[in-house]
């Protein structure tokens, strides 16, 4: 189930899509258009009580409003049919992270102050490039490209807060990994005295590995614009974002590659590591537009992190973007 931000904001934005005065008057009326349980039409009005989701709310009903106007969008027409994913990942390789589809044509994707454009295993992204496959190596990450620091830090960690914990993590079961992971949380967010150094060494080696693994996967321009398409979540559809993007309404309409191409041309796409407390890699693209002959740069970095906790389960990366929505080459601002 979606958590309270991520259902307010996506059905409060599929409401405004929908004629209504104003989003608590739309959830009053619980349009039948939009096809949800009573569970979300409960959610959403406990939401509604909390000051600050309801400003969350007025936005996405603005932005609904707005999307339902525009020419390049619905152009004035109601929609019949409305459904949401409701948090759900959709099965197969999808693309298009969809939140609302609208009359079985128009993809909408909700995003309120969010940056994140995947989160995937590190193979996925750094080896396979974000294509999708059951092939990726589901390994801790950690121990594919720093198996020594990786164990270091396990024998520090687990000794400094005396927790039995095998010596090398490749080892460790759910339990093991449980076990450490609620023996640090107790001591706090730093690490406990003899493991910070460990920490940073295996920073360091992860980040800078990583850098390396995927520039090797990405040679070439025909894979760097690839890559970058996936990054960027392009489509062979187009389909909308709607949402706020540094306290700014964000409405845009996503090109295809093929859209791109005609508009864009790749000229550089690096990768560096980035040393920053955690293990990091930054990556931008150098993109010249064809029709005005000036370049551009669209930038972000890649999180490569512990889920569940520090042990709790092995890192996913976490890939942003740091370029604001509006400036990326193949986001179309809808005026």
């Amino acid at each position: 189930m979606a958590d309270d931000k991520t259902a307010i904001t996506e059905l409060a934005t599929a409401l405004g899509c929908l004629g209504d005065s104003t989003v608590d008057w739309a959830v009053l009326q619980r349009p039948d258009e939009l096809l949800v349980e009573d569970t979300a039409w409960d959610q959403l009005t406990r939401g509604l009580h909390d000051p600050a989701l309801a400003a969350l709310a007025d936005a996405a009903f603005d932005n609904g409003v707005a999307f339902a106007a525009h020419p390049d969008a619905l152009d004035g027409k109601r929609p019949r049919r409305i459904e949401w994913t409701g948090g759900r990942r959709p099965p197969g390789d999808q693309v298009i992270p969809a939140d609302l589809r609208i009359d079985r044509v128009f993809l909408v994707s909700c995003k309120y102050s969010s940056k994140v454009l995947h989160n995937a295993a590190p193979a996925r992204v750094f080896d396979h490039l974000l294509v999708e496959s059951a092939r990726h190596d589901r390994r801790d990450w950690y121990g594919v490209v720093a198996p020594d620091e990786h164990r270091r830090l396990a024998v520090a960690a687990a000794s400094a807060v005396r927790c039995r914990f095998p010596a090398d993590p490749a080892d460790a079961d759910r339990d093991d990994r449980r076990r450490l992971r609620d023996a640090l949380r107790e001591v706090g967010r730093r690490w406990p005295e003899g493991a910070e150094e460990a920490y940073r060494d295996l920073c360091r080696t992860v980040s800078r590995r990583t850098a390396t693994r995927w520039r090797d996967a990405a040679r070439g321009r025909p894979a760097q614009e690839q890559l970058l398409w996936r990054l960027l979540r392009l489509g062979s559809a187009p389909y909308f974002v709607v949402g706020i993007n540094r306290d700014d309404r964000m409405r845009l309409r996503i090109e295809t590659p093929w859209d791109w191409r005609q508009a864009h041309e790749l000229r550089r796409f690096d990768i560096e590591a980035d040393d920053v407390g955690q293990p990091q890699v930054r990556w931008w693209a150098t993109v010249r537009d064809r029709h005005d002959d000036v370049e551009r740069v669209v930038e972000g970095h890649v999180e490569i992190r512990w889920s569940h906790g520090r042990f709790g389960a092995p890192p996913e990366a976490k890939v942003y973007l740091d370029t604001p929505h509006s400036e990326v080459p193949g986001y179309a601002p809808l005026s």
